[in-house]
């Protein structure tokens, strides 16, 4: 058990509810696959608790790259 659960005994910590989605994007070595040139370089918009948040935020980036085959946005399910 964590030192922050001891410290709170009377609350769970049960987080199999609360999904997690990450919109991230960057530089691919192939339009049709999802290798990153540089990971140092990805471009994390941010970490949202619906897959409808993270849509709306996946699809600004997306649309603001159409131009670029080479740049991809993706969501990705954390837990």
């Amino acid at each position: 058990m964590s030192a922050l659960a001891q410290t709170i005994p009377d609350r769970e910590f049960d987080q199999a509810d609360q999904p997690l989605f990450m919109v991230m994007g960057g530089e691919v070595h192939d339009p049709r696959g999802t290798e990153f040139i540089d990971l140092g370089a990805l471009d994390i918009r941010g970490v949202f608790p619906t897959y409808e948040d993270a849509f709306t935020v996946w699809r600004g980036a997306a649309q603001a790259t159409v131009d670029r085959a080479f740049i991809k946005y993706m969501i990705v399910r954390l837990r």
